[in-house]
């Protein structure tokens, strides 16, 4: 057996928006995605039930990730200064 394929919240929404199209069906739809039309269903169903609350996926929250990345930026900041100085230090040092 294959690896479970992961689709993003986002692809999943797209997918289910493709719907909405007139004259489609769900087999349709999910045989241009490659996907199964039980799945494509189960996630309609997900997204009507609590829109707010479908497709909770396992990653990070936008705003820890955030933070993890704004400080990282500010470590990489201060070695960047903390070279930046050093080199002109021994630059100034050698002449």
């Amino acid at each position: 057996m294959g690896q479970r394929r992961k689709f993003s919240a986002e692809y999943k929404r797209e997918a289910v928006a493709m719907l909405d199209a007139p004259g489609v069906s769900v087999s349709q739809i999910a045989a241009d995605l490659g996907i199964g039309a039980t799945v494509l269903g189960r996630w309609r169903r997900e997204l009507r039930q609590e829109p707010a609350q479908a497709f909770p996926g396992h990653g990070r929250p936008r705003e820890e990730e955030v933070g993890l990345l704004r400080r990282e930026l500010a470590r990489v900041t201060k070695e960047r200064d903390f070279l930046r100085e050093a080199a002109a230090f021994f630059a100034r040092a050698s002449r």
